[in-house]
């Protein structure tokens, strides 16, 4: 097997900037277009609304933490827009406004959870000029974003714990700093074991139809010096079976009350090969992925992509015309089959109702947060 490792003489470089705000009240969001990636590194700039919406509907942001913070961002866009000067019509047009960014994908639920508290924060706003308004919104959307950046730190400070010095490890499409404020979750593990000097090799899927995993995944950890080698999709079960993969980490888009994780299309898959193989399956995230209004992953909606993806990846064909396609973006991995998951809190093992609402404290709303957090 060709593994292809960097430069030994190079250092890592930094973790990329997924997301900023340029600005004060009237300034905008520029953000990474991940589907020119890895070919060209381009930072779109998002002046209002719209364009935010379309950026995450179209996966030009990705990621359910990224996809929180820019959708909390895009709410300080359309807040610029505001046209009257009073307490009811801030009021309408914050609702409609997030209304209208909640439209742009139904799984992740920081999107959710971040549209949410951009609401609450509102709440105790009373009668305050539309300038204020638009202070404190693009104040509360910056505390997401930073705090998002502190709990990236903390997984992979909890997470790393659990790779051993010289593993093998494979992951499923894109957990990392495209995905999040910055470090990532799923590989927050492996650049904090980087960071304490552990020797890792990442086996990275290259996650179809989209391709995040070849195109995001492997880029962010050549950027960052991390051995990896690059398989399909369908050659993870043959390299667990040689003995190459001692852990396996992805991220995920919600996680329901009992444990259940939504993740990207292959993630179950991968799940029941781990537990065949009798290698561990790790699943990190932050406390805002939890979605505990959900008993199980039987109530996770599942998105249904463009049957185009499929057939014509990428610009060209690769299936015969007019034939059935069912394009599901996300599975559910049953909380049985997930070892631990790795939050900002603390690890959650065993995976059950009982652990989870031990370790992530008071039930806040759609997500989980502790008391003060």
């Amino acid at each position: 097997m060709r593994m292809n490792a960097p430069d030994s003489t190079s250092s890592p470089r930094a973790t990329v900037e997924t997301l900023r705000w340029v600005g004060g009240n009237d300034g905008h969001l520029v953000l990474i277009d991940q589907t020119r990636l890895p070919r060209e590194l381009h930072y779109l700039e998002c002046r209002d609304v719209e364009t935010v919406w379309e950026a995450i509907r179209q996966l030009r942001v990705r990621g359910a933490p990224a996809i929180g913070i820019a959708a909390a961002y895009g709410v300080c866009l359309g807040m610029q827009r505001c046209d009257g000067a009073d307490r009811a019509a801030c009021e309408r047009r914050l609702g409609e406004v997030a209304d209208y960014l909640a439209g742009s994908r139904p799984t992740a639920v920081n999107l959710f959870w971040a549209l949410d508290r951009m609401r609450a924060r509102a709440r105790g706003l009373g009668d305050a000029t539309v300038g204020q308004w638009q202070s404190v919104l693009l104040e509360e959307a910056r505390r997401i974003h930073d705090e998002d950046r502190a709990m990236c730190h903390a997984i992979g400070r909890h997470g790393a714990e659990l790779l051993a010095d010289g593993a093998g490890v494979l992951t499923h499409c894109n957990a990392g700093g495209l995905a999040t404020a910055e470090y990532g979750t799923a590989l927050s593990m492996f650049f904090t074991a980087q960071d304490q000097g552990k020797r890792l090799h990442v086996f990275v899927d290259e996650t179809r139809p989209l391709l995040q995993g070849a195109r995001l995944t492997a880029w962010e950890l050549r950027e960052r010096g991390i051995p990896a080698t690059l398989i399909c999709d369908s050659m993870a079960a043959q390299v667990m079976r040689e003995g190459r993969v001692q852990a396996v980490v992805t991220g995920a888009d919600r996680i329901a009350a009992n444990g259940d994780t939504a993740n990207k299309i292959g993630t179950y898959g991968l799940a029941v090969l781990a537990e065949a193989h009798g290698i561990p399956f790790y699943v990190a995230a932050p406390r805002s992925t939890f979605d505990r209004q959900l008993a199980s992953g039987d109530g996770i909606p599942i998105e249904l992509r463009d049957p185009a993806e499929i057939t014509h990846g990428f610009g060209r064909e690769t299936a015969p015309p007019g034939i059935d396609v069912y394009n599901p973006a996300f599975d559910v991995t049953p909380a049985r089959l997930i070892s631990a998951i790795v939050t900002d809190v603390g690890l959650i093992r065993p995976v059950r109702r009982e652990t989870i609402a031990e370790v992530l404290g008071e039930e806040t709303g759609r997500g989980a947060i502790t008391r003060g957090g």
